[in-house]
């Protein structure tokens, strides 16, 4: 059996993204997969590449056949240079930075921070308004009545 490596699409229309499986080559695109190897999410950036190398490692290894754009991504991952022996098998595969803990507890603190800033400027307003409603009002109840002659 003739067998690829390619991409299998997933998504909703202009939010594609892949799973990349090893399928019978008279398969339909998005059809029944032998394995899936690994996934593909070209909307983030940088873009998502994850790619099982051991097995992928294996399927070249027994004669699967990648297509151009899974032969480009095992490039980026370096597991087409691990297969033919090429140098520079560990690939330039840009994995996205995560925050350090801190640095998202800082931000964490600094939100709850403006919070409780804006909630007591909130209430502040609304004591003066109140306030002002009330000395508003209280002139009319004290003021004498007017005797009519």
């Amino acid at each position: 059996m003739a067998t690829k490596i390619r991409l299998k699409r997933l998504g909703k229309i202009r939010a594609p993204y892949y799973r990349i499986v090893v399928a019978d080559s008279r398969t339909k695109r998005d059809g029944r997969a032998i394995e899936e190897i690994g996934k593909y999410h070209p909307t983030e950036e940088p873009s998502l590449i994850e790619i099982t190398s051991e097995r992928a490692q294996y399927w070249l290894g027994v004669g699967a056949q990648p297509t151009e754009q899974v032969l480009a991504l095992l490039k980026v991952t370096g597991d087409w240079q691990k297969f033919k022996g090429l140098p520079g098998a560990e690939g330039t595969l840009r994995t996205k930075q995560k925050p350090s803990a801190e640095s998202v507890a800082e931000a964490v603190a600094a939100a709850a921070a403006d919070a409780e800033k804006s909630k007591a400027k909130a209430s502040e307003a609304k004591a003066a308004k109140a306030a002002a409603a009330a000395a508003d009002a209280t002139p009319e109840a004290d003021a004498p009545a007017e005797e009519q002659a």
